[in-house]
């Protein structure tokens, strides 16, 4: 069978409507949209203005992943990152590129159904990051920007759509972009050989491994501390527990061995979004 240019030879694999969701990177993209949706339930959104600002999110990071998947397809094949589909060629390119363009159109389309207002913070300040990174500044010490706008601004985004529009209080904004430092750090830690080798030096590539883990660490316990202390009233027991949960592993992700820091690291990331969403 010829190969067209830009194509992969093809190769047996999953069924291409599960490797373009792998090709989206499906995972961090549903989390994303799920913390969108529990942040519109507790803005008491219409449910249209919910469901329509929490699909605008999604199709706005589903064109980030292929974006990335694209865009680094020459440097993943380079290092044999067989587990891309793009790579393995269970995936042709033209899918990928076609996918894209449609979502980014129905990122627009739900983005201006949620408001105007919400709808330029998500395609400017919260996809339009993720696509900075992509473009360049993931090789740069400035890729924890991206991270830190479009974390920090997604409560607006949701806000935002709410009737009277209105801008996240500033704690959770704060917040909002520790977390999404704190998950660029953990993010790029398995990968961080590969990437030295294909020329992509971010901030975690520039301190390393292990001062990487503790600045997440210090950002996820920070963003913890926010979520529970600066809301008005005073906190539950369970915040208070969970709380004392995270300072715990923060200290496992400062001082433990092998995985268990990076796995004492993700699950403060996941208790930093319930206190998130919920407080």
């Amino acid at each position: 069978m010829p190969v067209t240019a830009g194509t992969a030879p093809a190769r047996p694999g999953p069924p291409r409507a599960l490797a373009l969701l792998a090709a989206a990177h499906a995972g961090p993209a549903l989390a994303v949209t799920a913390v969108t949706g529990l942040l519109a339930l507790r803005a008491a959104l219409h449910p249209m203005d919910a469901a329509a600002v929490t699909a605008a999110v999604f199709t706005g990071q589903l064109t980030i992943g292929w974006g990335n998947d694209l865009l680094d397809l020459s440097r993943d094949r380079a290092v044999g990152r067989t587990d891309k589909p793009l790579v393995a060629g269970s995936l042709p390119v033209g899918w990928v590129a076609r996918a894209l363009v449609v979502a980014a159109v129905a990122s627009l389309v739900l983005s201006a159904l949620a408001g105007w207002r919400s709808a330029l913070v998500n395609v400017v300040l919260a996809t339009g990051a993720g696509h900075a990174y992509n473009f360049g500044l993931k090789a740069t010490r400035w890729s924890w920007v991206p991270y830190t706008c479009g974390f920090g601004m997604l409560p607006s985004v949701v806000t935002l759509a709410a009737s009277p529009p209105h801008w996240a209080p500033w704690w959770m904004t704060a917040a909002g972009a520790a977390l999404g430092v704190g998950a660029h750090l953990l993010n790029v830690l398995p990968d961080l050989a590969d990437d030295e080798a294909t020329g992509v030096r971010g901030l975690p590539h520039r301190i390393g491994e292990r001062p990487s883990r503790a600045l997440a660490a210090v950002l996820l316990t920070a963003a913890s501390l926010l979520a529970v202390t600066a809301p008005a009233g005073s906190p539950p027991a369970w915040a208070w527990t969970a709380l004392a949960l995270v300072t715990v592993l923060a200290v496992l992700t400062w001082f433990g061995r092998g995985r268990a820091p990076f796995r004492a690291a993700v699950t403060i990331a996941l208790l930093d979004v319930v206190l998130l969403t919920v407080a």
